[in-house]
């Protein structure tokens, strides 16, 4: 058995590589991720111990939020009369303060602010104790307009010593003479793709901390045969515990553990559309398997009446599966080391020029994922046709007639019921009626519709895909593929779930943003009275993005312009919960604009020390007008604020609100944003272009009417369907492949019948057309599963969404239109191949074929 097990695998090669195939490229993703996860994490790992080789010591202030800068974009500073206290701590060689603030623009000769693609572009002062190497024909900045810029920025930039540019900061755009260019040791043009700026010391505490005499931490370096730790535990006594003292390893381990738990997250995304592809890959084996059985009947029977006893039969099949998944698992954990390394290249030129790749490596936890899921994988999808092989009866070796079709009772009343309980599991997640497990509720109803649908689809297959052929019934080859792609509705309905689980999960998210952006003009057209907004663009960029505030001063005075309500926005600590927090400058402004409405106090003027706030909220608190809340803002101590007024809940505006005199706390006092609300009868044009002419000085800043600002956020919901269709990309391919695979064993499996049709006179072109129609159809049919199937998903989560704002529920027909033509198109290519291996069956061969 064993033997002609081995046989029957080594004499169908193409079926072998067809049906392995979809688990190499499924592994593949699996094994990618975690190669690229492992690369990238060992590299930031050496990068850090880089960043910190110079720093034995390190002492920071703790932030005002409770919270790493950066990760509220607070700004903690300590006194310099602390570098003369850790100065007299003994076993100190040497203490430097340094400035280190994420927040320096450079902008470029084109006039924009020059972007990364993530990484932050720090401010610092030049000390020079550091990793940096000035490179030959550079110097320190001297003079409180020169600056020294990092290589990887230079060459971003297009930038060389002595020219003037301009820099973004805490404070408006100031140009500066770039007096030096550095790198840092190990030929580094920056580290991990981040751009820095130096300036001096006095400038960059007034720019990136906003306090003269400011430091960000002190870098202490160890006196000859003193330990870190010991240095550490001696400098924390001395400063006290309003400081936060670390050696060099522990920074270098904490920077490479938080850069590790962001990487996690990358890598639960690429696994998770990994299982997509494999779960789409299913559908492939499964159909292979059951083509296989159906073939092989006359087979199995003749196995079976030598004596084959069912559980060597199912035993058989199986053996085939794991043979096919291991040699898949081996291809695809190759296939996932060479992707792996090459998104890892990629990112380190892209995403993070200047990060030196470690070492490809393979994880243990690739190599076991990989065959883990390979031959799991497979050895699921072909349980189904082994035990349905081994109920092959000996008598089956006497019939003519291979394959028969059974009924559809029982997988119908299995796929409803399946798909009942998927509905119920999917609606259980949405109305947010899982609790912790909300996520897993969704992904399971999600899952397990799928399967149900899938298993439903048999049921109308035959009568929509013979409506579907009727398109191409007018030649006798359309009516012959018409009628093959309808004669066996399981074949054919499993063949086009594969295409409709990627397709509907592609439709649903459309659906999902499409009703997003529909809702967010609908919400802008008819609840807000903003004729222009002006905001900023940061990128990438963790920084939001402002201008000066002389600038809102200005557009007062523009003829026409009826109110404006400059918009301050900070991260703060309110009643202990990290929030984010706003300040107006003309609260009677924005409540007109954004149509507020009081439900309790005043909501038209706001005074110093006073905060409004949405009922919502205020309920969900406690709060009431009168009631008085701790506020942290990122500089300053601790204030004690009082509640003047409660506004009621809107699709526009939630949060909290304080007075723009309160501002100096924010980590700037400069405004990210002004509404602008004009004149009747005033040319928004008109005033657009005035208006635009005010933030010459702000590149980063622009002015928009209404439609254009909603259009701009709803640029970044195409950005994220862009993505999402790239990775799913997998899927449809393994779906491609599907459609190829079931055409190329349908081929095999009439063989005869082919030949009987060319005999009496079925042309090759003929039968190719036959064959393209089949395909065409059979991929149209999933298609149509799919856009129906996500469609349905979609107004389902937008529908338990419309509480989170989700007003209008939106269909984007056209990109529909465009999944059905696509369709149309890969159906065509799938048949390509099993097309022209039709068209070259031998006539007299295949009447003779068995």
């Amino acid at each position: 058995m064993l033997r002609a097990t081995l046989k029957s695998l080594t004499s169908r090669k193409l079926r072998l590589v067809l049906s392995g195939l979809a688990v190499v490229l499924g592994v593949m993703f699996v094994a990618g991720a975690f190669v690229l996860t492992d690369t990238l994490g060992r590299s930031f790992t050496s990068l850090f111990q880089t960043a910190y080789a110079h720093t034995d010591v390190q002492v920071s202030a703790k932030s005002k939020l409770g919270v790493g800068l950066g990760g509220d974009q607070g700004i903690a500073s300590l006194p310099g009369s602390l570098i003369d206290k850790v100065r007299q701590v003994p076993g100190v060689a040497s203490a430097t303060g340094t400035i280190s603030v994420d927040g320096a623009r450079v902008v470029g000769a084109n006039g924009k602010a020059v972007t990364t693609y993530g990484a932050p572009q720090f401010g610092t002062n030049w000390t020079g104790t550091g990793t940096e190497r000035l490179e030959p024909g550079s110097r320190a900045p001297a003079a409180d307009d020169e600056i020294a810029i990092n290589a990887g920025l230079a060459k971003t930039a297009n930038l060389r010593v002595g020219q003037r540019v301009g820099v973004l900061t805490l404070r408006p755009q100031q140009t500066f003479t770039v007096v030096g260019i550095f790198g840092y040791s190990g030929g580094r043009d920056s580290l991990g793709g981040e751009q820095t700026v130096a300036f001096t010391t006095p400038v960059a505490q007034r720019l990136m901390l906003g306090a003269p005499g400011a430091y960000s931490a002190v870098d202490v370096r160890a006196g000859p045969g003193v330990d870190d730790g010991t240095l550490r535990d001696r400098v924390a006594a001395a400063v006290g515990g309003g400081y936060q003292v670390q050696t060099g390893k522990q920074l270098a381990h904490d920077a490479a553990a938080g850069f590790q738990k962001a990487l996690s997250f990358f890598n639960y995304v690429l696994l998770g559309f990994a299982g997509v592809a494999l779960f789409v890959g299913v559908f492939l084996i499964l159909n292979t398997f059951s083509i296989i059985v159906a073939q092989r009947v006359r087979e199995l029977a003749l196995m079976r009446s030598l004596g084959a006893s069912r559980r060597q039969i199912i035993s058989s099949v199986l053996l085939e599966a794991l043979v096919i998944g291991l040699i898949a698992s081996v291809l695809g954990l190759g296939a996932g080391v060479g992707v792996g390394a090459l998104l890892a290249f990629v990112f380190a030129k892209v995403g993070a020029s200047g990060l030196h790749l470690a070492g490809v490596g393979v994880p243990a936890s690739a190599v076991i994922a990989s065959f883990a899921v390979g031959i799991l994988v497979t050895l699921v999808a072909a349980m189904l046709p082994a035990l349905r092989a081994s109920r092959v009866a000996p008598i089956a070796a006497l019939r003519e007639v291979a394959a028969t079709d059974r009924p559809l009772t029982r997988i119908t009343i299995s796929g409803g019921a399946i798909t009942a309980l998927g509905a119920g599991v999917l609606a259980l997640g949405l109305t947010g009626g899982g609790g912790d497990g909300t996520l897993w509720a969704i992904l399971g109803g999600v899952l397990i519709s799928f399967i149900g649908v899938a298993l439903l689809t048999p049921l109308i297959s035959r009568p929509v895909v013979s409506g579907l052929g009727r398109l191409f019934a007018w030649s006798v080859p359309g009516q012959l593929g018409r009628r093959n792609s309808a004669r066996n509705p399981r074949r054919t309905a499993i063949t086009a779930a594969a295409l409709m689980v990627g397709l509907a999960l592609i439709t649903g998210v459309n659906v999902i943003l499409s009703s997003a952006t529909a809702s967010i003009h609908q919400v802008a057209d008819s609840q807000v009275s903003v004729d222009l907004i002006i905001s900023g663009d940061g990128g990438a960029s963790s920084i939001v993005p402002t201008f000066d505030r002389s600038v809102l001063d200005r557009v007062r005075a523009t003829p026409g312009v009826a109110q404006v309500a400059g918009v301050y926005g900070d991260s703060a600590r309110v009643d202990g919960d990290l929030t984010s927090v706003d300040a107006v400058d003309n609260p009677a402004g924005m409540r007109d604009m954004f149509d507020l409405k009081a439900k309790s106090g005043t909501i038209a003027t706001i005074g110093s020390g006073q905060l409004i706030l949405d009922q919502k909220r205020a309920d969900s608190l406690g709060l009431r007008v009168g009631s008085r809340v701790p506020v942290q803002l990122s500089r300053g101590d601790v204030r004690t604020f009082t509640i003047s007024g409660i506004y009621a809940d809107n699709d526009v505006y939630s949060g909290w609100v304080m007075s723009a005199a309160d501002v100096s706390g924010f980590r700037t006092d400069q405004p990210e944003q002004a509404l602008i609300k004009l004149a009747p009868g005033t040319s928004v044009a008109g005033v657009k272009a005035k208006v635009d002419t005010l933030l010459a000085n702000s590149p980063e800043v622009n002015v928009a009417d209404r439609t254009e600002y909603v259009d701009q956020q709803a640029a970044q919901l195409n950005t994220v369907l862009t993505m999402i269709q790239i990775l799913l990309a997998l899927a449809i391919l393994i779906a491609v492949l599907g459609i190829i695979n079931t055409l190329a064993l349908s081929v095999l499996e009439r063989t005869r019948e082919l030949g009987l049709l060319r005999a009496i006179g079925l042309r090759r072109a003929q039968t190719m057309r036959m064959v393209t129609v089949e395909a065409v159809v059979i991929s149209v049919f999933g298609a149509l599963l799919g856009l129906a199937v996500g469609s349905g998903l979609g107004a389902a989560v937008v529908r338990a969404l419309h509480d989170q704002g989700f007003t209008t529920l939106s269909f984007p027909w056209g990109q529909l239109a465009v999944y059905l033509v696509l369709a149309g198109i890969v159906g065509v290519v799938a048949a390509i191949l099993p097309a022209i291996r039709a068209a070259r069956v031998n006539v007299l061969a295949a009447i003779a074929y068995e």
